[in-house]
């Protein structure tokens, strides 16, 4: 079966859960002998998330979707002048820089991609489906990586005439986090073009009951499929290190309760018998995380704890497996409920003990 698998990338400049868990997807069902084709979606796949598969161009490139968004200009230009700003050196030096939305564009951006033919970005959704409807792309199903991409699902349906697939993996965070009134509207729009997706598969039973509610979805498109993780790498910890090490495998920011992690060490520390505790922190973050991660370092220094934290800034599979194995233990702890965690799932494959918070909807 050939099956095309639409993909965002994160840009590589933090520890993104579900870029991974679609890399090890992906992987995993070409080894079943299934012919994977890799379609990836607004910034260049990065070394972890980058399988051996059959790709594609870059679709949605996102600054063609920034300037498509903002300035009608650039919604007739020719696909040759789209084509320098698709450019992966540049769309990796833009990843890496601060954020070209505001909230409010952003939320806008967001709306007018769920809206498909009616977004601002047809030209790009156009450019896809054609590549797609070719004799030597053409698919026999396509999986969305999550249901954020539900815009493109009546154009695929209209134009391939095949089975559509979207994955739900934690979404939600997202989309409550958008602005007010875009939050809203996201998941009107989102719940009525449910239909056009033939199949929903969730990454546990927790978010799959929880989507079912929001979306409204019909219990028989619904299926539950539990995330994994590739094995090949992974070196289970033999010894734990010498002095306890607590480990935070994240985006470095307050959503995934760093804040929260970095004031219960300072609390440990000031217990005599565990002074020699130390923390290692990696995952990477976002240009919008630079002055919270200041807070922190501040925070630290004045305790007097800064030379006790290392915050790494390598964390490809080479040093996140090397990291894990330096650990006593591993903390996250996230401040809302999570679909998965699949750094809770890699802490354990290396031998590592976890704690987390005891969350429930």
């Amino acid at each position: 079966m050939r099956i095309a698998h639409i993909t965002p990338s994160a840009g590589g400049s933090f520890y993104c859960e579900n870029c991974l868990r679609d890399a090890a997807l992906v992987m995993a069902m070409d080894k079943l002998g299934h012919d994977l084709l890799t379609v990836p979606l607004y910034l260049p796949l990065q070394k972890d998330q980058n399988p051996p598969v059959h790709k594609s161009p870059i679709f949605f490139g996102g600054i063609n979707v920034y300037l498509q968004q903002k300035f009608a200009f650039f919604r007739k230009t020719p696909r040759w002048f789209d084509k320098i700003w698709d450019s992966p050196k540049l769309l990796n030096l833009v990843s890496r820089k601060a954020g070209m939305t505001s909230a409010k564009e952003l939320g806008e951006t967001t709306i007018s991609m769920l809206q498909g033919e009616h977004g601002k970005q047809i030209k790009e959704l156009h450019r896809l489906i054609d590549w797609l409807v070719m004799p030597a792309n053409k698919p026999d199903i396509v999986c969305l990586s999550n249901v954020l991409l539900i815009g493109l699902a009546a154009s695929i349906k209209k134009r391939l005439g095949v089975p559509v697939v979207c994955l739900l993996q934690d979404e939600d965070g997202f989309l409550d986090g958008l602005p007010s009134p875009y939050s809203d509207q996201a998941w009107r729009i989102i719940t009525r073009q449910t239909s056009e997706v033939d199949i929903f598969i969730s990454v546990s039973r927790y978010y799959a009951d929880d989507m079912q509610k929001r979306l409204n979805l019909n219990p028989q498109k619904l299926h539950v499929v539990y995330a994994g993780i590739l094995l090949d790498s992974i070196e289970v910890r033999q010894e734990p290190p010498q002095a306890p090490t607590i480990g935070y495998l994240s985006r470095m920011c307050p959503d995934k309760g760093l804040d929260t992690l970095i004031e219960a060490f300072i609390i440990l520390k000031k217990n005599p018998e565990l002074k020699n505790t130390r923390l290692r922190i990696t995952g990477g973050k976002m240009a919008g995380d630079e002055k919270f991660l200041v807070k922190i370092q501040k925070q630290l220094a004045s305790h007097g704890f800064s030379n006790d934290v290392e915050f790494l800034h390598d964390f490809d599979a080479r040093h996140k497996h090397a990291f894990l194995k330096s650990l006593s233990v591993l903390s996250v702890p996230e401040k809302q409920p999570v679909a998965y965690g699949l750094y809770v799932l890699e802490s354990l494959a290396a031998g590592v003990p976890v704690v987390e918070p005891a969350a429930s909807d």
